[in-house]
């Protein structure tokens, strides 16, 4: 009788405890996720970025979670918080550019971060921002009252 291969499951984790940034400020989470920003490409190609923190809120890890086209790219909310799951983090903050310029959140801007609060919320991680950047500066949710 043949028996089923079925791989095993091991957790791992081990953070780097030199060079974490702390985050304190909208402009402290700006100038940390600029640096992860294709800056060739940021006035081009849509990119979202998340930013992993501890309680502490030091920078656990900085993911790109996808690099999209002109005017869109996907942020997939399972894959975000599997991340925050995997690297035991307590809050986040995501961010995307908009290759025109224009630093103003669309409707689908407010109805994913809406639904990423909620559902990292369910997780115990909290959504401290969403950030719109560009080559030129940033908008924050969190600044705009809108989290």
């Amino acid at each position: 009788m043949k028996q089923n291969q079925i791989a095993e499951i091991s957790i791992s984790y081990t953070p780097s405890r030199y060079n974490q940034a702390k985050i304190q400020t909208t402009e402290e989470a700006y100038n940390v996720l600029k640096e992860f920003f294709a800056q060739g490409t940021i006035s081009l190609q849509e990119q979202f970025v998340v930013m992993y923190l501890n309680a502490c809120h030091n920078v656990l890890g900085i993911y790109t979670a996808s690099k999209g086209g002109i005017t869109g790219t996907v942020a997939d909310i399972r894959l975000i918080l599997g991340l925050a799951l995997k690297t035991a983090s307590t809050a986040m903050i995501i961010a995307h550019n908009h290759p025109s310029g224009n630093l103003n959140p669309s409707v689908a801007d407010e109805v994913l971060t809406q639904k990423l609060k909620d559902a990292a919320a369910l997780l115990d991680v909290n959504l401290l921002d969403h950030l719109i950047v560009s080559d030129t500066g940033f908008y924050s949710f969190a600044d705009e009252g809108k989290m």
